[in-house]
């Protein structure tokens, strides 16, 4: 196994160069030169496989040897090493909890993964390895906590000042250490095009390794195929259609890999906010990346989303075979708010935004083709979220993490808009 990139001008890299380098040089994407085929046994066993089996047998062929059998093993014990329950909301309708990690949202799972693929790289490195990551709200707390404390690693995290909750700014700012964490006054996709300018930054690469923890790190990225599998070894019945809160497509990516793989599926629903690229590319075959808008599911605020270049890469750019697997809907702010209240009356369910954003996807799929039925990934904890209880009066149990939180004080570097004040800012740092 190999990575290509995705603009097809950097050279082939292996599993480990591809993890260090982060972004080939052309500022494409690493895309695997193969995708991996399940077997049929393995599918047929996966109702009683455990979670960390089903992670090694799904990750072992992309990583290529690079890491010994036992070291990945238990790389993957410890990256999923917590639940990922499938609860039913209505007779068509689960919700596949993602929240039960150490940072309450999905990201921990590739977090977690590439944390320690980085350990294990860096114990056979002298040379300190640097971890770039813009983000939108959970995965630079995802990054943080993942990377707190890793030896040989600095973390630098950029995140759109007024742009994320309460909750998911402590868990940026407090941690200190070897986490380093710059408040921007911009969007995400500002910290986004900062983070990749830094990464083909010669000087900065000359003083140190430099890396991206962004879903454009495979790292990042494939290991997020692992909870699809725990959802449909929970499913019974026909294969479901899927709803994906969708920001930057990494999340949606990596489940249409998955179902490349053989995994049964019936469609995907890329469930989008006001930021409707992808909608817009679905029905029209024109991809136009905007500014991105603001809105209560704020992690998806993303105008220019850059794993949709590996979604077009699996379906070989194929216009006709990705609209037969890939549907998009746009949820606006008042749809997601009266969902939010509608399934908490309903169901006594608490969504967060990006959830809720989920299901009505899913929801006004379903009534339009009945006989059909599905799971929504519920990403994060309505408690990370100030506007859950702003819209339906309570965030649910606080979780003793978020507590041990609200006591701590923001540490955070604030910064313009403007590459050269970040440059200087890394250069003092690293």
């Amino acid at each position: 196994m190999h990575y290509f990139s995705t603009n097809r001008r950097s050279p082939h890299a292996s599993f480990r160069d591809a993890v260090l380098n982060g972004q080939p040089d052309d500022k494409g994407l690493y895309f695997p030169s193969e995708i991996v085929s399940l077997t049929h046994d393995f599918l047929d066993e996966l109702h009683d496989s455990a979670n960390e089996k089903i992670a090694f047998d799904v990750i072992r062929p992309y990583v290529g040897g690079e890491i010994p059998d036992d070291e990945l093993f238990e790389i993957c014990r410890q990256t999923v090493d917590f639940d990922f329950p499938l609860v039913e909301l209505t007779d068509s309708i689960s919700a596949l909890e993602l929240f039960h990690g150490p940072t309450l949202a999905f990201k921990d799972v590739g977090a977690r993964f590439m944390s320690r693929c980085l350990r294990y790289f860096a114990a056979q490195r002298k040379q300190k390895t640097v971890v770039l990551v813009a983000t939108s709200g959970d995965t630079g707390g995802a990054v943080a906590a993942g990377f707190h404390g890793v030896e040989g690693v600095e973390v630098v995290i950029l995140y759109p000042s007024g742009k994320v909750s309460n909750v998911q700014e402590l868990q940026l700012t407090t941690l200190g250490g070897n986490v380093t964490t710059l408040e921007l006054h911009g969007t995400f996709d500002d910290c986004q095009a900062i983070v990749k300018r830094a990464l083909a930054d010669d000087e900065i690469r000359s003083r140190h390794h430099v890396t991206s923890a962004n879903s454009i790190n495979i790292a990042r990225w494939l290991p997020q195929q692992f909870y699809y599998f725990y959802a449909i070894k929970q499913w019974s019945g026909r294969p479901p259609v899927i709803s994906v809160p969708s920001g930057n497509f990494g999340n949606l990516a990596s489940g249409i890999l998955a179902h490349i793989s053989g995994l049964p599926v019936k469609k995907f629903i890329a469930a989008c906010n006001a930021n409707d690229v992808v909608p817009r590319f679905i029905r029209t075959a024109s991809y136009e990346p905007r500014p991105s808008v603001a809105t209560i599911s704020n992690a998806m605020d993303v105008g220019a989303p850059s794993n949709f270049v590996r979604i077009l890469e699996i379906f070989e750019h194929d216009f006709p075979f990705l609209i037969n697997k890939l549907e998009a809907d746009s949820i606006s702010d008042e749809t997601t708010a009266a969902t939010m209240r509608e399934v908490y009356a309903q169901c006594n369910y608490i969504l967060d935004p990006h959830g809720a954003v989920g299901y009505r996807a899913l929801a006004d799929h379903i009534e339009r083709h009945p006989d059909e039925k599905g799971i929504f990934l519920e990403t994060a904890h309505p408690v990370k979220f100030d506007s859950v209880n702003e819209i339906i009066g309570t965030a649910g149990e606080v979780p003793a993490q978020v507590a041990d939180l609200l006591t701590k004080q923001k540490q955070s570097t604030p910064v313009e808009n403007d590459y050269d004040e970040v440059r200087k800012v890394l250069l003092s740092k690293l």
